[in-house]
């Protein structure tokens, strides 16, 4: 069994480390922003690697944290967690180099050199893909004590995976790309729509059309968001005995689960159909209504009480006993 406490534990130093150092890249980052005025395709120039720097924080010190857990397979998890450290500076340096040159990172075919930095890129984010898939296998062996947290930490870990995977869908060209020969620009954040329109304020999401950024982002950070909903529903049980349960708390960790899974898919749904996060379609808006009625009936459920333990069935009474023969003096009998 395994300890649910980091501090008691040792972390991955290299995943650490990067955290530490994409900090202060996105320290950077936000300074270039305020500095340059440089734009690429529709947002400050810096704005891509401060979004990728502060979402790799959050993304390295989970992967720690969970690495952390594993009673067995350290080893490996630790080489798995270097893999995807290597494998994400790889990224960074690239996305970074281009910021600099004032290029296109991602799709950029302009130029040979373009297109060498941009087909490394993929090859890292494939190489990150495969050392995170090893982590979340030896997160589904592994035995932690608390049922909940196991379950947390697994399917947060599944679901980070399938999110990472949209990335894929990305690099596809898009039919205007495939109309003109030698498009200097293959694939697209945008779907419906040419990248570089009208966005939302922050993210950069398309505002126009369908962005596969939006469920690529959802799905990643369920690595973050349902073992902190864990440690929310853990620092509640004092407050609501219910919650003390583990077996409650397991249940709505499901219940959860289910429910972020299913808004993934809808949001990717969403996307691959170029429609815009917040001009949903009756289809989009009755998925949605389905996943919050089903998960609410789902936390209700989750919260009853637990059933007590069956009695034993009556029997009918036992007869009294009767009482143990005393024992009679023999007669003496006279002659």
């Amino acid at each position: 069994m395994s300890s649910l406490n980091p501090l008691t534990t040792r972390l991955h130093r290299p995943l650490v480390w990067f955290a530490v150092s994409m900090g202060a890249l996105a320290l950077v980052s936000a300074v270039g922003i305020l500095v340059d005025d440089r734009v690429l395709v529709g947002v400050p120039i810096w704005t891509k690697p401060f979004k990728f720097s502060v979402s790799f924080v959050a993304y390295a010190l989970s992967l720690a944290w969970m690495l952390s857990l594993l009673p067995r397979g350290r080893r490996v998890g630790w080489w798995a967690g270097t893999v995807v450290v290597v494998a994400s500076v790889g990224e960074m340096v690239l996305i970074t180099l281009q910021v600099i040159r004032g290029r296109q990172s991602h799709f950029n075919q302009a130029t040979p050199f373009d297109n060498a930095v941009f087909q490394v890129m993929g090859a890292t984010v494939a190489v990150l893909w495969l050392g995170a898939l090893v982590i979340a296998v030896l997160l589904l062996r592994t035995k932690i004590l608390d049922r909940a947290m196991a379950w947390a930490v697994r399917l947060s870990s599944l679901i980070a995976l399938a999110g990472a995977a949209v990335g894929f869908l990305m690099v596809q060209p898009t039919p205007e790309q495939l109309a003109v020969d030698d498009s200097p620009v293959i694939g697209a954040h945008a779907v419906g729509v040419p990248d570089g329109g009208p966005s939302m304020g922050l993210t950069g999401w398309a505002s126009n059309g369908g962005d596969l950024r939006i469920p690529h982002f959802f799905g990643m950070h369920a690595l973050q968001l349902l073992p902190l909903l864990l440690l929310v529903l853990g620092a509640l049980a004092p407050r609501f005995a219910r919650l003390a349960d583990e077996r409650v708390r397991l249940r709505l960790t499901l219940t959860a689960s289910a429910a972020y899974t299913a808004t993934f898919v809808l949001l990717t749904w969403q996307a691959l159909r170029g429609q815009a996060l917040f001009a949903p379609d009756g289809a989009t808006l009755g998925g949605a209504a389905a996943i919050v009625l089903l998960g609410g009936a789902g936390a209700a459920l989750s919260l009853r009480r637990p059933s007590p333990s069956p009695s034993p069935s009556p029997s009918s009474p036992p007869a009294p006993a009767s009482p143990s023969p005393s024992r009679v003096p023999s007669e003496d009998v006279t002659s």
